[in-house]
């Protein structure tokens, strides 16, 4: 299996690599108010998926910290033994049977 996924990412590496190297031509990305910029066609790609991820990881951070603030109260609470452990308490499960 592991020889499976090195292969695939291999794949993916010179698959990538090949990309970068038929797109070595300059291109102009015009910004606003006149300005512009000159840079290979593959930076520009780079530049825009780098800035992408960093957009969504600051979009998930608020969700991210506010549910790790919920795990760490969670076993605080556990582990002082607020908890019933009655052997008859069970949790409640959804309802996921719809007639299907």
């Amino acid at each position: 299996m592991w020889l499976l996924q090195w292969t695939l990412k291999a794949a993916i590496f010179f698959t990538l690599f090949a990309f970068a190297l038929n797109n070595q031509e300059d291109i102009l990305v015009h910004f606003f108010f006149g300005a512009s910029w000159r840079a290979p066609l593959i930076v520009v790609v780079l530049s825009v998926f780098v800035l992408g991820v960093a957009v969504g990881v600051m979009g998930m951070l608020p969700r991210w910290w506010k549910l790790r603030r919920l795990a760490k109260s969670s076993t605080a609470t556990t582990a002082t033994g607020s908890t019933s452990t009655n052997a008859n308490d069970k949790p409640a499960l959804p309802d996921t049977a719809h007639g299907i």
